[in-house]
């Protein structure tokens, strides 16, 4: 093993190949770089425009800060081997998208606030599904100018014909994005100043102007766990509260069955 070099997991169960997924300019390559930052495999946040990226290496990916073939990374969290593969966005690549989703564990897909599903984000979905690669959404973008959240929740709906769980809700959008709801643990996490770069979240209480939102939002998500699985619907409809491990545990096997597609956002 090289100096330096991290420990490949043997344990397979601690190993996952996760894809990154979206229409071109979605925000994949830059998640991906982000990701590779707050695990400690970057020491700078590497980005498309100045050919900084690490997953996009040829030289025309350089120059056109776009991806074209698809690349892979190792980075570790919490005792587990994520392998991340960045997949090109652009139509004319998509059969590097292909190639790849065949030994995808799950998968991330990228969505522009803004935009929302586009057509090659309804491509690559569609591929997802002819695999059966389990999902979670992640709208990007959310401090771009004409962001918004429930507008792109609601074409993941409409035009990929999927059952989107909110996870997150955004605080504020555009140049007051600052932060998000964490409906799990109804709490605000929100980054400014020496946090804005991301690697650490201050956890407050949720704004006022938030909270019945959040409350919606979290029944909505609630309920769904509850159906899922008859002790905690009895549980749920009997006015017992669930438990953080229980609503994690009925997430995971509707996500692994593709029943519904968390989602998160920033």
């Amino acid at each position: 093993m090289a100096e330096g070099a991290l420990p490949v997991k043997k344990d397979l169960k601690k190993v996952r190949n996760i894809g990154i997924m979206a229409h071109i300019d979605a925000g994949k390559t830059t998640t991906t770089e982000r990701i590779l930052y707050y695990t400690g495999i970057n020491r700078k946040v590497g980005e498309t425009h100045d050919g900084g990226a690490t997953t996009d290496w040829m030289e025309q990916e350089k120059e056109r800060g776009i991806t074209i073939t698809s690349a892979a990374v190792t980075c570790f969290w919490n005792d587990n081997q994520i392998n991340i593969i960045d997949t090109p966005g652009h139509v004319d690549f998509t059969v590097e998208v292909e190639r790849s989703l065949r030994v995808l564990d799950g998968a991330i897909a990228v969505f522009d606030g803004k935009e929302g599903v586009e057509p090659q984000s309804e491509q690559v979905w569609r591929q997802a599904q002819k695999y059966d690669v389990p999902r979670i959404c992640f709208v990007n973008k959310m401090d771009k100018l004409g962001a918004n959240f429930e507008y792109t929740v609601g074409t993941i709906i409409d035009r990929l014909g999927a059952k989107p769980l909110v996870m997150q809700l955004p605080i504020g959008a555009e140049d007051d994005f600052d932060g998000v709801v964490d409906l799990l643990q109804m709490k605000a996490l929100t980054w400014r100043g020496k946090t804005e770069i991301g690697t650490e979240a201050t956890v407050e209480e949720i704004p006022a102007d938030l909270v019945d939102k959040a409350n919606e939002y979290r029944e909505k998500l609630l309920e769904a766990v509850a159906e899922s699985d008859e002790e905690l619907m009895e549980k749920y409809f009997g006015g017992e509260e669930l438990t953080i491990d229980e609503i994690k545990g009925a997430i995971r096997k509707m996500v692994i069955n593709s029943e519904i597609y968390p989602v998160y956002c920033g």
